[in-house]
């Protein structure tokens, strides 16, 4: 289990905590949303995780290990990262993209290996994008760039799969794809997945598990339809809504006026 414990953070430039002593835990062979609004402090959880910013306290613990205590090769060994978005200086092509995810497992002084590239093409062929393994990542849609960055994390074979806003630049169709591929690989491999969404119908049909923020502080945790509550997104969002029932599960409706 990914456990997050007592976190707190804040700028330097800043009194105000952003991070207010942060609590939750994020289970192996389940996706794990953080749901809330814009300066709830989604972002800043990920990048304390990441080891981007350094929190003021609290711990960040993997298999008995604080994340925070160990190396940046450590780390990139532990955790795999695909952010929002994503866009190389040059052409290079699907495969090579990919293959920057075997980074932690390449000498400082060495060229990736045969074994590397197997690794690459079978994270490729995972996410069911073998067509495009010549294209230039430059050249295919934003739906294809969001799986090869998520076969890139793959290829890092990383236990735990951090997806920040992963469906943030994406169409309908294609953000339901996308996040029905994690799905199936979090379940086939094991992975501890945690991301962030901004959607609450998104959050309650592809999650195991909800932790929703507001202002830096947990608002509730646990099962999509125990958190995700009329109550709840109320309180969060400062909207009436209606949940509806469909086919084992709940549809959010915004009650403002349409």
């Amino acid at each position: 289990m990914l456990e997050v414990k007592e976190l707190y953070f804040r700028h330097n430039h800043s009194g105000m905590d952003i991070l207010k002593g942060i609590e939750f835990g994020a289970n192996m062979g389940q996706m794990t949303t953080v749901l809330g609004p814009n300066g709830s402090g989604k972002t800043t959880v990920f990048k304390c995780i990441s080891g981007l910013w350094k929190p003021q306290k609290g711990e960040i613990c993997f298999d008995g290990k604080n994340i925070l205590e160990l190396s940046v090769e450590k780390k990139a060994r532990m955790l795999a990262i695909v952010p929002q978005e994503h866009e190389p200086s040059f052409a290079y092509s699907v495969l090579d993209v990919v293959l920057t995810g075997r980074v932690s497992h390449i000498g400082t002084f060495s060229s990736p290996s045969r074994h590397d590239y197997r690794k690459a093409e079978a994270s490729i062929e995972t996410v069911g994008i073998s067509h495009l393994k010549d294209r230039p990542y430059t050249k295919i849609s934003g739906g294809e760039r969001q799986l090869v960055l998520i076969a890139r994390a793959l290829s890092q074979e990383a236990p735990i799969l951090l997806l920040d806003e992963p469906t943030s630049h994406l169409d309908f169709r294609n953000q339901l794809l996308v996040l029905k591929k994690v799905r199936e690989i979090t379940r086939e491999r094991g992975l501890t997945v945690l991301m962030t969404l901004h959607d609450p119908n998104l959050a309650m049909l592809f999650s195991d598990k909800v932790v929703m923020l507001n202002s830096g502080s947990v608002v509730s945790s646990g099962a999509p339809q125990a958190v995700i509550t009329e109550e709840n997104l109320k309180r969060v969002y400062g909207i009436e809504v209606s949940l509806i029932p469909y086919n084992g599960t709940k549809v959010i409706y915004p009650r403002i006026g349409l």
